[in-house]
């Protein structure tokens, strides 16, 4: 086991024999108090004391390290026989009980008490007379009884100081005589190198399922487990042992559970409170002397006369119970004992007489003794411990106890031969005892655990979690009867063993993946980080958003943690890079509410922000975004991604509108060991409003509270005044070679019917390719939009060329004149599809043979100019197998800035100024004129949606709109497309082009509707394509068009898909175009493949009436609007200047 790291995190402090309370005032201060009766908690969450009242029980327990050991009496009783017998007792256990118990009786150095001491006179003189009793004789408790040793101020927890009998064991001991366990086993541990971190409460385990980027590359291998210390702190490990008591470690498993741990229904069930219940012996006049002495006592009396431990004698009673006589330490407040918690008996007496009984004793006018008592026994072990999931608080009900009665009738007699003043517990169950609640059973029915302390997991027959032990008295599954000490201890011996065997195999499963120097310095790193030291420069604050995913409602309720790691990490080349300050930057934690997919919360596990993201294709743009990965109490898990987009789009008038609306997807994923599958994907948005922003702002803590504020209103101002790029600006790098290399095609040159020569690219398919079965497949030909390539990019793995090789197809591409090849000065787009599409259609067919039918994919313009060629009678749909069009149609419907662009004179102004040369150089190296220039200059002005640093894509973007969202493209597709594709752009189609875009459907160069009057002409099946993502063209251009198809041509198949995150022309060229857009064109093409074969019969797709119902969404932009018309009227009073001056 050398060489493993360890850590011990406990909840409360470190008590040193100084720190013990040794008055009443002192007590008050280590006391902590909750009542979910009164529904009211006083004193520090880490006290030494924590005291429990819940209904008619009440439980006591110690907080510290070393835990109960702190504050009990020490007593070492071996576990009885009656309780090994009980059915529920593990008999694995009895394999080696012997020598467990001889272990741990050894390591907490149970010495016998050395002599009676006078309160266990007089209760053995009292018992035998009484009762049928057996004598626990002599008494062996884990206090060292030497006198050789008094070292009270040692720094070395195993050099203990000698017993004193001062009789103060129940509020610590002063002296360091108690052999507690952070004195023994803690002590052993840290000697071996285990880190000991207090002050410091484990909330929840989680299974670590999620493989990080760096952990795909390392040798070791991945930690099995999340420990949580808050809803953000973490650390991984792969051993987890929990002991933190039976209300610990029940709320611990109840927490893991909410987040997706399976566990036994049994948890929490089968409470023991070890059949315990205290009362108090006052105005006794016998001589007990059972009270605590100060230290300044100690001189006054010898050794023997002194009170001794606090409990020094035990007698089991015939009737199944034992009863144990104990001193009550000095700092304790005795009023506690006598009417606030307690009834008296013989009734009568109350809190005033016990005031004026302490005061007489005070001024010496009467002496009194008294004595607690403590009895223990054996109840039904049927209590229960629930969790409140809205409160995070744990509740108990105490067993029933058919002995209570019986316990009752023997203190009373006790009482009477003592001749005292019995106070005796108002509660059903008053125990300091507590056992159970994670009980060892044989299955996971029966309990949650199995007899070596791994907790079961129920997603599996016969399973354990592994790495996932308990460690406690929650393993015990039944009352002992009598002080559980050296119980604990042996099943503690016991589990340990098995857990060093559970390592030992781990370690040589995994051989040199088990990278022990590894795992030391990352837990050490991440507890120090986590857990060390005070986070001045970290911010937190809370966060409630709401809104709607797949159409349902939900809150994710963050709290958020800024600035992880240090600012000095932080210097002028992160902030060149693009990296965000560390306080825009962290963790979050917190939990989501989605009642239609999980009835209850879903909780964060892992979660990150950075509110100030950068993306090297947008510099431009700010991106807040947030990456939560979720666990449910079903088990299972959800990632919820969102990201806020802050554009420099009119000088920051969305920035509210954009700062407080994110758009999120939810995943619901399944994890094993190799990978995570995803089982449903949701989109929506999130939304927070300006009550819940202004509530953010107060609960923000932090010493840095100003700078992060600064900070955040810094990059707003960068973003949409200053609109400075983010990152070293090193352009777009030359585009890597591609292994597989294109595949090789012929040019054509073909002369049109009005004599104008355009071009084609041809790519045969290969013998082996073109057959499907035994038919051929017909050729597909592309026909770009405006000048842009969108099917052919060299740069690109898999373009639709490619594609279309690959499923063997052959393949054209049109050159028309509209093309920078073959462009003219004096077109219109009527042109393309009167003269240049008819024309290759035909030549497409003249070479593979008459009974051949094309399949035609057209982008924006080459759509516009397909349904020209068709509509207007020039091409005959008998020669189209299938139609497909992405962003177009026979209807063009714009987004706000574009039309607002075209509406307004700016274009003929710019034809103007360009005078007979209608073709605008884009590349820098080009010459160009004064004109030209102008035009250039006032296309880098014009508002957009996004920016970028490459000045081709500016002019070109500025003249249309963004074509594309960047960050669908690679970085080699950027620059092919603006450095290598379109050196120029022709301009002569544009008059045409805004006729077209004004009116919202195709008409000819003169605004005159020829076309959509003649559906009759368009009998083919259609496909038409839109981005969801609303860039240039609204979804409601392919919406009008596949209505129109259906409700004119409904014997034919007509389809229309709308796909989420595309814009415009990255349909085509975008990364994950060949996933998301290019299946569904090829499977229109090949259902019309199929359909060439199909029966003659004609069959009726859609019914009117029905088609009449149907609605689009509007995509209205509103304030946009507005803005547009306000800046681009401003353009067009300086280009109006500028001719006619």
């Amino acid at each position: 086991m050398a060489g493993l790291k360890v850590c011990l995190v406990e909840k409360g402090r470190r008590w040193e024999a100084q720190d013990f309370p040794t008055s009443s005032l002192k007590i008050l201060s280590t006391f902590r108090f909750e009542s979910s009766k009164l529904g009211i908690s006083f004193g520090p969450r880490d006290a030494l004391f924590q005291v429990y009242e819940q209904e008619d029980c009440l439980a006591a327990m110690a907080c510290g390290l070393g835990g109960g050991s702190l504050v009990n009496a020490g007593v070492m009783i071996p576990a009885p026989v009656r309780a090994k017998r009980n059915v529920k007792w593990p008999k694995e256990w009895e394999n080696d009980w012997e020598l467990c118990e001889a272990s741990a009786s050894s390591m907490l150095r149970a010495q016998s008490v050395p002599t009676k001491f006078q309160n266990s006179k007089v209760m053995e003189d009292i018992i035998k007379e009484e009762f049928e009793v057996s004598i626990e004789s002599p008494l062996k408790l884990s206090i060292n009884f030497d006198e050789n040793k008094q070292p009270l101020n040692s720094k070395n927890p195993a050099e203990m100081g000698s017993c004193l009998a001062c009789g103060n064991c129940l509020s610590g001991c002063p002296y360091n005589a108690k052999s507690s366990t952070d004195k023994n086993y803690i002590f052993s541990a840290i000697q071996e190198g285990c880190t000991i971190r207090t002050d410091c409460e484990v909330q929840y385990v989680v299974k670590n399922l999620d493989k990080t980027s760096k952990e795909k590359h390392s040798s070791t291998k991945r930690r099995r487990w999340l420990v949580f210390f808050n809803e953000i702190d973490h650390v991984k490990c792969d051993f987890v042992v929990l002991s933190a008591g039976v209300f610990g470690t029940n709320k611990i498993l109840f927490q893991s559970q909410q987040r997706g741990l399976k566990l036994s229904s049994m948890l929490g069930s089968g409470i023991s409170c070890n059949g315990n219940n205290v009362a108090y012996l006052a105005r006794s006049s016998a001589p007990l002397n059972a009270s605590g002495l100060d230290r300044k006592n100690f001189s006054e009396l010898p050794f023997q006369e002194r009170p001794g431990p606090a409990i020094s004698s035990s007698y089991t009673n015939s009737l199944g119970f034992t009863i144990q006589s104990a001193v009550l330490p000095t700092p304790y407040i005795y009023m506690l004992f006598k009417g606030f918690t307690s009834y008296s008996w013989p009734g009568g007496y109350g809190i005033i007489h016990e005031v004026l009984d302490k005061l007489m004793v005070s001024f010496g006018m009467k002496k009194s003794q008294g004595m607690v008592l403590n009895v223990m026994g054996y109840d039904e072990s049927d209590g229960k411990i629930t969790f409140e999931r809205d409160t995070n608080k744990i509740y108990f009900q105490a067993p029933k106890d058919t002995l209570l009665p019986r316990k009752i009738k023997a203190l009373q007699k006790l009482s009477e031969k003592l001749g005292g003043l019995l106070y005796m517990s108002k509660y059903r169950s008053t125990s300091v005892h507590l056992l159970g609640g994670c009980n060892a059973a044989s299955d996971p029915s029966h309990g949650v655990c199995n007899s070596n302390g791994q907790v079961f997991d129920t997603n599996f027959h016969d399973s354990v979690h592994t790495g996932l032990y308990v460690c406690d008295a929650s393993l015990i599954p039944c009352s002992v009867g009598i002080n559980p000490s050296l119980t604990i201890a042996t099943v503690s011996e016991h589990v340990s063993r098995h857990l060093v065997k559970d390592v030992l195999n781990y370690e040589n499963m995994y051989g040199a993946r088990f990278n022990r120097t590894a795992i030391d310095q990352k837990l050490s790193s991440m507890i120090s980080k986590n857990l060390g030291g005070s986070r001045t420069s970290s911010i937190a604050f809370t966060e409630i958003m709401r809104g709607h995913v797949g159409g349902m409602p939900i809150s994710a309720h963050l709290r958020v943690k800024l600035n992880m790691e240090t600012c000095k990490d932080f210097d002028n080349m992160n902030m060149m890079s693009g990296k965000s300050h560390p306080l825009l930057r962290g963790k979050v934690g917190g939990y989501v509410v989605c009642p239609a997919v999980e009835s209850d919360k879903i909780h964060v596990i892992d979660g990150e922000v950075d509110l100030c993201e950068v993306d090297i294709r947008t510099p431009y743009t700010q991106y807040m975004h947030y990456k939560l990965t979720l666990a449910a109490s079903s088990g299972s898990r959800y990632i919820l991604e969102g990201r806020k987009v802050l554009n420099p789009f009119l000088l920051g008038f969305y920035m509210i509108k954009e700062s407080t609306s994110m758009n999120v997807t939810f995943k619901k994923v399944t994890a094993n060991n190799t990978k995570e599958q995803e089982a449903i994907v949701l989109k929506g948005e999130l939304h927070i409003s300006v009550l819940e922003i202004i509530k953010c702002l107060i609960s923000m803590k932090g010493r840095c509270k100003g700078k992060f504020i600064c900070l955040l209103l810094e990059s707003f101002l960068r973003t949409y005044i200053l609109r400075l790029p983010r990152g070293i600006n090193k352009d777009f790098t030359t585009p890597h070679v591609l292994e597989k290399p294109y595949p090789s095609s012929d040019l054509l040159k073909i002369e049109t019917e009005d004599g104008f020569i355009i071009s084609c690219k041809r790519w045969k398919c290969s013998q082996s390719f073109s057959r499907l079965g035994h038919k051929i497949l017909y050729p597909v030909l592309l026909i770009n939009g405006y000048s842009t390539e969108s099917y052919w990019l060299p740069t690109e793995p898999n373009d639709l060329v490619r594609t279309l090789l690959e499923q063997g197809h052959e393949t054209w591409i049109l050159q028309p004149r509209l093309h920078p090849s073959n462009s003219s000065n004096c077109f219109t787009i009527k042109d393309i599809g009167r003269y240049d599409i008819p024309k290759v259609i035909d030549k497409i067919i003249e070479l593979n043979g008459r009974f051949v039918k094309v399949h035609v994919v057209a982008h924006c313009v080459g759509g516009l100019a397909m349904h020209i060629a068709l509509l207007g009678g020039h091409l005959s749909s008998s020669k189209i197998a299938s139609l497909s069009c992405t962003n177009s149609s026979m209807f063009f419907k714009l987004t706000a800035l574009p039309s607002v662009k075209m509406r307004l004179p700016l274009l003929p102004m710019s034809m103007v100024i360009l005078g007979k040369n209608k073709t605008l150089p884009l590349f820098g190296t080009l010459k160009t004129t004064s004109s030209q220039r102008l035009i250039r200059a006032i296309a880098r002005l014009m508002p957009r949606y996004e920016r970028c640093s490459c000045d081709e894509c500016e002019i070109f973007s500025g003249i249309f709109g963004n074509t594309f969202w960047h960050n669908n493209i690679t970085s080699s597709m950027h620059y092919w497309m603006n450095k290598k594709s379109l050196p120029a752009l022709p301009m002569a189609a544009f008059p045409h082009l805004r006729i077209i875009c004004n009116t919202g459907f195709i008409v000819d160069e003169n605004g005159k509707n020829t076309y959509l009057i003649h559906p009759e002409r368009m009998a083919l099946p259609t496909l038409y394509i839109s981005g969801g993502r609303t860039l240039l063209v609204t979804p409601q251009t392919s919406f009008l068009a596949n209505k129109y198809m259906k409700l004119h041509q409904p014997d034919h198949r007509h389809e229309r898909v709308v796909v989420d995150g595309f814009g415009h022309s990255d349909l085509l060229i975008g990364e994950k175009s060949y996933k998301k857009v290019f299946p569904h064109i090829l499977s229109h093409i090949g259902l019309a493949e199929e359909e060439k074969t199909s029966s003659a019969v004609k069959k009726k797709y859609y019914s009117k009436e029905a088609l009449a119902w149907g609605n689009e969404q509007q995509y209205e932009e509103g304030k946009a609007v507005f803005w547009c018309c306000i800046f681009t009227i401003l353009l067009a009073v300086v280009l109006l200047f500028t001719v006619f001056s």
